[in-house]
């Protein structure tokens, strides 16, 4: 089965269940009108949902790479965290930091992955578990997003901000840090970029945005991509530029031609190779420009 062979609709419903817009039963009672053709359920469902099996590309304990799990305080969030930091095992100086914001379901492998992505880039990036007060990340995603729903959105906003103080303070990191983050995770970028004062640099990956009425406060620069076929996220674009401008705030926006929200996340086939590179180049490139 090829990504070209799903019909568009089947990619918007999984995201309907991804947000929890429908439950289980109703992602699959909907899946079923498109097994047709030889297309079964069983067989939609295994090509659509995450394979974090075969998708990764750094290996955790690459040789490349120091990475280790720590737990961090996070007194106004969830009282402790644990996080994922990796950094270059070669480094020989401090580094500036990522913070690697997760989805609506916890840090599961891809998140790992890419914080590990980050660190060879040439960072130290810290990749934090906002369901580590309910017990982590539970292993699949489907339980990952019923805890998250569990958890104050609020009090895991602080968490990630937390993570910014304990990367800033580190004494591998040169106190430059900036934050990106995918979904959920960049809705806190453009919250962090609105809350965090030393931030220097924010990149939300098909995130909601911060509401306009706080767009005066935005300290960071910001680097958004969105997925065309994300009408969901999108809608909310417009009123948000139109703020920056107002405000003249610095930020660099794209919005990739036919990819859909997630197209970033190779562990699915809402995956857009070319697309998903090239958001990331544009990121690492970014970061290397802000975090002097």
């Amino acid at each position: 089965m090829k990504k070209e062979d799903i019909k568009q609709e089947v990619f918007d419903l999984y995201d309907d269940y991804a947000h929890n817009k429908i439950d289980r039963r109703q992602f699959l009672e909907k899946l079923s009108i498109y097994a047709i053709g030889g297309l079964t359920v069983s067989s939609l469902l295994s090509f659509i949902m995450p394979n974090y099996k075969d998708k990764i590309q750094i290996q955790a304990k690459d040789p490349r790479l120091k990475s280790e799990f720590i737990t961090y305080g996070s007194p106004k969030g969830g009282g402790e965290i644990r996080g994922l930091l990796s950094r270059p095992s070669n480094a020989g100086m401090k580094l500036p930091g990522i913070i690697v914001v997760h989805e609506n379901r916890g840090l599961n492998p891809h998140i790992e992955d890419v914080g590990r992505r980050a660190a060879l880039a040439g960072f130290i990036s810290l990749a934090p578990d906002a369901l580590w007060p309910l017990g982590g990340y539970p292993g699949n995603d489907d339980d990952g997003r019923v805890l998250q729903r569990k958890r104050d959105r609020d009090e895991m906003l602080q968490d990630f901000i937390a993570a910014f103080q304990y990367l800033k303070e580190h004494p591998e990191c040169d106190g430059n840090v900036g934050v990106v983050g995918f979904c959920f995770g960049g809705w806190i970028s453009n919250l962090m970029a609105v809350h965090v004062t030393g931030l220097k640099a924010a990149v939300p990956f098909y995130g909601r945005q911060a509401p306009v009425e706080l767009v005066s406060n935005i300290n960071a620069p910001l680097l958004l991509h969105f997925g065309e076929l994300d009408t969901r996220v999108n809608e909310g674009w417009p009123a948000y530029e139109a703020a920056l401008k107002k405000h003249n705030k610095e930020y660099s926006a794209f919005i990739y031609p036919d990819a859909n929200h997630g197209f970033h996340n190779d562990t699915t086939p809402r995956y857009d190779q070319a697309d998903a590179e090239l958001a990331w180049q544009r990121t690492i490139d970014f970061f290397k420009e802000k975090l002097k």
